[in-house]
């Protein structure tokens, strides 16, 4: 499966975004996604993951409360929606696949390229 990541920008501390995670294969609907980012100098670090059906997801302490993970099966997209963003947030952020699912896993076997999320304060 392929995986192209978008909706990245600049935003104020307090805003929001919604990041997009387009997918392409035929089994789409098998796979569990994640969202992972990387801040500058630190590294790769877990965010938020959904089942294949959906009815399981788990995020870090970091963004729970926060951020949402979603899917639509029917177009092959998975959606991470940003709330209450902080300066903190800040990151490239990438969306990964993986036939497993396991509430916090981070090896994933898919990933795509990044997205980068810059919250000024």
């Amino acid at each position: 499966v392929q995986l192209q990541a978008s909706g990245g920008g600049l935003v104020q501390a307090g805003g929001s975004l919604r990041l997009s995670c387009a997918a392409s294969g035929r089994t789409f609907s098998s796979y569990a996604m994640g969202w992972f980012r990387q801040a500058p100098g630190k590294a790769r670090e877990f965010v938020a993951t959904i089942s294949w059906s959906a009815d399981r997801t788990y995020y870090a302490d970091s963004v729970k409360g926060r951020f949402t993970i979603s899917r639509d099966n029917a177009k092959k997209m998975v959606y991470l929606q940003m709330n209450s963003l902080k300066p903190e947030d800040t990151a490239v952020y990438y969306c990964a696949a993986d036939r497993v699912w396991v509430a916090g896993r981070s090896e994933y076997a898919y990933w795509g390229q990044g997205t980068q999320v810059t919250v000024s304060s």
